[in-house]
């Protein structure tokens, strides 16, 4: 794998990926290793249940080390599993085919793990993609922080790959944002860092929120101590997402805009025409709507209250984002988008078989060697189970 340089102006932001993943066997049946996979291999932490596992990148500008980095640490963990006996990664963002009715704790002796156990179950045992994009400036961040979160329901719309619970069709194509617990009900657009700063003791001292990274919305302002101290905008609404093509175009949408709202080239919601629990409506539905019917479903614009169809809302960002994708030197990074939209996520895909007359076991079966060959197109070293 060789890396090119992107950015010679220096014009892209730091950013950093995050990727959840299950571990099991080829059948599909997901078995809780992180505990083991996090004390043997460094760079791997365990999640609250034993059966996801976490591992991360540092930040870089340049698109292809970023991938390189993550797919690095993706190969990693498939020769480990491989070596532990056959083992594999089972694709989707929830546990797709066996019973989740019981939690699967990866350290009793965590307080925070048994809160999270205790109080939400295995709605929280899922698989996804965070992106992380550096802003220094938190009053810049809190900005683009409020635009943002008008439109993350676009990037779970692009990467919904959970159509499937306890082997059946849930109805849904993104299970996972459907069931996943919104931490605390209500969370504020945020004028300002301040009122940020103002409103996290408030939700730790009642009890909403059990320390500050328990904060689970679609998007959040982070850093290293929060609320103070921020420095990234971390995008936590995507699904797992398994092909580094597609995963590219994602971050490079994201990406374009955030570049949009710092250069001041998108509209600030709080000025706008709605107030700001309007607002936060628009988001929760198109947020639902995203999961229930991912590319396909009608959200609100919000800039104006019109009804549009997923895919042209998308459409018309990319094409809005071109005088900048071209400063940037970023023209065919949203190539992948647009092929998305055109060939469908993967749970427009599995539910395409499901229809055709295949089980969902047989889906999750295909897609373990389909994503398995994926890897190993990207680097042929990534081995088979």
């Amino acid at each position: 794998m060789t890396s090119r340089p992107h950015d010679p102006s220096g014009h892209l932001l730091l950013k950093g990926l995050e990727e959840e993943v299950y571990t099991g066997d080829t059948t599909g049946h997901v078995i809780g290793m992180s505990h083991e996979i996090a004390a043997d291999l460094p760079g791997f932490a365990t999640e609250p249940d034993s059966r996801n596992v976490e591992y991360i990148t540092a930040p870089y500008r340049d698109y292809q080390i970023l991938i390189d980095r993550l797919m690095a640490k993706r190969c990693a963990l498939r020769r480990y599993l491989s070596d532990k006996g056959g083992f594999t990664l089972v694709p989707g963002s929830v546990i797709p085919l066996d019973p989740a009715e019981n939690f699967q704790i990866s350290n009793e002796a965590n307080p925070y793990y048994r809160h999270i156990r205790d109080t939400y179950g295995t709605r929280v045992v899922t698989a996804s993609t965070h992106i992380n994009i550096g802003i220094d400036e938190p009053e810049e961040l809190l900005r683009v922080y409020r635009a943002m979160r008008m439109e993350a329901s676009l990037f779970l719309a692009l990467t919904a790959a959970s159509p499937f619970r306890d082997g059946k069709v849930t109805g849904a194509h993104s299970t996972r944002w459907q069931m996943f617990p919104e931490t605390p009900d209500h969370v504020p657009l945020f004028a300002s860092h301040q009122q940020f700063i103002d409103w996290m003791p408030t939700q730790l001292e009642s009890g909403a929120m059990y320390n500050s990274r328990h904060l689970w919305i679609s998007i959040r302002p982070n850093g290293e101590e929060t609320p103070r101290d921020l420095n990234r905008l971390e995008l936590r609404i995507c699904d797992r997402i398994s092909t580094p093509k597609i995963l590219r175009g994602v971050i490079a949408l994201y990406e374009i805009r955030v570049q949009q709202a710092l250069h001041n080239r998108g509209a600030e919601p709080l000025d706008g025409r709605f107030s700001e629990d309007e607002l936060l409506q628009i988001v929760r539905d198109n947020e639902a709507a995203a999961a229930a019917d991912s590319l396909d479903a009608v959200i609100t614009d919000w800039r104006t209250g019109d009804k549009v169809p997923m895919k042209e809302w998308i459409l018309a960002l990319v094409d809005e984002a071109k005088e900048l994708t071209s400063e940037l030197g970023m023209d065919e990074e949203l190539d992948p988008i647009r092929e998305r939209l055109e060939t469908g996520n993967l749970s427009q895909r599995w539910l395409a078989q499901v229809e055709a007359g295949a089980t969902p076991a047989e889906v999750i079966q295909q897609a373990i060697e389909d994503l398995t060959e994926i890897d190993q197109i990207y680097d042929p070293d990534c081995p088979s189970p």
